[in-house]
């Protein structure tokens, strides 16, 4: 018995060792696939930054580095399938001309592609389209810059139960009053966003006529058309939306190359 038990041990020793080997091997091999990862979405998004910026330059705007981040994991899953769940762009600081020498500002333009197709031969040689379904981007505009475009003193606009609302000085009948109302927005072709209050109210006068009429030309004359600057990646102007921070602006594209030409 003692000399079959003496020759259990080594080989209970040997088991042992493959099967810390195997562990081993098999954190390595872990180890190199989120690394193979991350740098094939880095890759990736490099390509992708790199095109935007570079529409961005064309259309004589301007932003901070556009910061590009491929979501879902496993990213070389997604790299085998040639489909991606979502890339998000964030253009921060982006702004760009708005027509009569007029600029638009944005603090962050956040773009979200989805349904996303780059086929592996595409990544490897650089030859070819990354795709995205679809695309949608949403930024801010200050009601600062709103008011400023109306060409007006002393106009403030807010977001008021859900609307866009104004409070702005006029003199009616030699007298000094307050003015306020509320917009009706519109979004036009070419990326245009017409801003018309239709009704404007100002306590202390009398209900007649001619100040009904002054107030109507006033409201007239407090007519905004925000000229949005050109987006990277063909977005268009689909719907605008006070909000307390300012006018949310949302556009919106469909199959857009997110590497190659057009903008």
């Amino acid at each position: 018995m003692a000399e079959v038990y003496g020759q259990a041990r080594p080989r209970k020793r040997w088991g042992r060792r493959l099967l810390i080997t195997f562990i081993v091997l098999l954190v390595l091999l872990g180890l190199i696939a989120v690394v193979a990862d991350r740098l094939g979405a880095s890759f990736a998004e490099q390509m992708i930054g790199d095109r935007v910026k570079a529409q961005i330059t064309e259309q004589k705007a301007t932003s901070a580095e556009p910061d590009v981040s491929i979501e879902g994991v496993p990213f070389l899953t997604q790299v085998l399938k040639g489909e991606y769940q979502e890339i998000q762009i964030r253009l921060r600081d982006f702004s760009g001309p708005a027509g009569n020498g007029e600029t638009i500002r944005m603090p962050l333009l956040d773009v979200r592609a989805l349904d996303v197709r780059a086929p592996l031969e595409t990544l490897r040689t650089r030859q070819g389209d990354i795709v995205a379904g679809t695309i949608t981007g949403t930024g801010t505009v200050d009601y600062a810059t709103l008011a400023e475009l109306s060409g007006e003193d002393g106009v403030k606009l807010a977001e008021k139960d859900g609307k866009l609302a104004v409070t702005a000085p006029v003199k009616i009948l030699n007298q000094q009053v307050t003015v306020n109302g509320t917009a009706n927005l519109e979004v036009a072709e070419g990326n245009v966003i017409r801003v018309r209050f239709d009704q404007v109210t100002a306590e202390g006068l009398p209900d007649v006529p001619l100040v009904q009429n002054a107030l109507n030309n006033y409201a007239k004359q407090l007519a905004i058309d925000v000229k949005v600057p050109a987006l990277p990646l063909q977005l268009n102007v689909e719907k605008v939306q006070p909000t307390a921070g300012g006018l949310a602006v949302t556009a919106t594209a469909k199959e857009v190359p997110l590497n190659g030409a057009g903008g």
